[in-house]
C-alpha cells in the first residue's frame, strides 16, 4: 500500500514536505523517457530505449508544500513487462504514455492500467493517462477525444503533450502534484473516499516556483 512520507514542520521550515514515487509506464517508443528528460532537464533527447528502468528526482517548492518527486521510467519492450511490477510497487503516481500517432499504443495504456487496478485501490495512486507527441499532429491515429473519454470513463487525469516541443509537458506533472496534495488535505480531515475524480490538466492554472 502505497504511503506517502510523513510531512516534516519546523519554524525554519513551514511547510509540510512530502516525497512521491511516480513511475512512467507505456509501450517502447512511445516518449517516456523524454517526457522525464524533458521535465528534469527542460531540454529534448532522442534517447535509446531504457533498459530495465531509468531513475530521475524532480524537487518542487510550492506555497503550500515542498514536494520531491522520484521518477522512474520503466522499459517499454515486451521481454521487461514481467519485472515492471517490481518497479510501479509502493508509487503513489503513475504516468500512463500512449503516442498519438500510433492507435496500439493507446490500447497497451489500457492494459497498463488493468494492471495497475490490479494492484492499487482507486484512491492508492493517482493516475495520468498522457498522450504524447503531439508534435506529430499531422500522423495522429488516437484522437483527443477519444483520450479525453477514455479518461473521464476510467476517472483519470489527462494531457496531451510533446517532449519534444515541450508542450504541457510540465503542466502533467503540475497537475498530478496538485492531485496529491488534494488528497494530503483530504486525509487530513477525513478518510480518503473511494473513487477518483477526472481532472482537465488543461483547465489548471497553477503555478510552480521550482527548484
Amino acid at each position: 500500500m502505497a504511503q506517502a512520507v510523513t510531512p516534516s514542520m519546523s519554524p525554519e521550515e513551514p511547510c509540510p514536505s512530502y516525497m512521491y514515487k511516480v513511475v512512467l509506464l507505456g509501450s517502447m517508443s512511445v516518449g517516456k523517457s523524454s517526457l522525464a528528460y524533458r521535465y528534469v532537464r527542460n531540454d529534448f533527447r532522442e534517447l535509446l530505449p531504457t533498459v530495465g528502468c531509468s531513475f530521475f528526482t524532480q524537487t518542487l517548492n510550492l506555497a503550500e508544500a515542498t514536494v520531491k518527486f522520484e521518477i522512474w521510467d520503466t522499459a517499454g519492450q515486451e521481454k521487461y513487462q514481467s519485472v515492471c511490477h517490481l518497479y510501479y510497487r509502493d508509487a503513489h503516481a503513475a504516468l500512463l504514455v500512449y503516442d498519438i500517432a500510433n492507435k496500439q499504443t493507446f490500447s497497451r495504456a489500457k492494459l497498463w492500467l488493468e494492471e495497475l487496478e490490479k494492484i492499487f485501490l482507486p484512491d492508492e495512486i493517482v493516475i495520468a493517462l498522457v498522450g504524447n507527441k503531439t508534435d506529430l499532429a499531422a500522423e495522429r491515429e488516437v484522437t483527443t477525444e477519444e483520450g479525453e473519454d477514455f479518461a473521464r470513463t476510467k476517472g483519470l487525469l489527462f494531457m496531451e503533450t510533446s517532449a519534444k516541443s515541450n508542450h504541457h509537458v510540465n503542466d502533467v506533472f503540475m497537475g498530478v502534484v496538485q492531485e496529491l496534495l488534494r488528497r494530503e488535505k483530504e486525509k487530513e480531515s477525513k478518510p480518503s473516499p473511494h473513487g477518483r475524480s477526472t481532472i482537465d490538466l488543461r483547465a489548471s492554472g497553477a503555478r510552480t516556483r521550482c527548484c
